[in-house]
């Protein structure tokens, strides 16, 4: 149903990105209540399925409970599309300092190397 008209011909990368982002919304949020908002319950197997990986990587971990606290601005209790959105951002952005973490380790780690020889 959310899968794109093929009429837009060959999508980028990054649509190709929001698609999947919309969509795997769509896959959670038409569980239980509303179809195009997560409840708490949604929200938790969500992430749970979805990103788990990349959670690691957000330095303070905190619970569910939290995130849905936080992510719920007009404190509705129900996370809208434009709400779950604040956590990807989130979650990519740290990722994002994530790499680059790894990337100045392993950066180092060739610097070491090169003055033994």
């Amino acid at each position: 149903m959310s899968k794109t008209p093929q009429s837009q011909g060959h999508l980028s990368e990054l649509e190709k990105a929001c698609d999947v982002i919309i969509d795997v919304f769509h896959q959670y949020s038409r569980r239980e209540g509303d179809r195009d908002t997560l409840t708490k319950a949604e929200l938790k197997l969500l992430i749970e399925k979805q990103l788990v990986n990349y959670l690691k990587h957000v330095k303070n971990k905190t619970t569910i409970d939290e995130i849905y606290k936080d992510l719920d601005i007009n404190k509705d209790a129900q996370i809208s599309f434009c709400e779950m959105m604040l956590l990807i951002t989130r979650v990519i952005i740290a990722t994002h300092e994530h790499l680059h973490e790894v990337e100045d380790q392993q950066h180092k780690h060739q610097h070491q190397h090169q003055h033994h020889h």
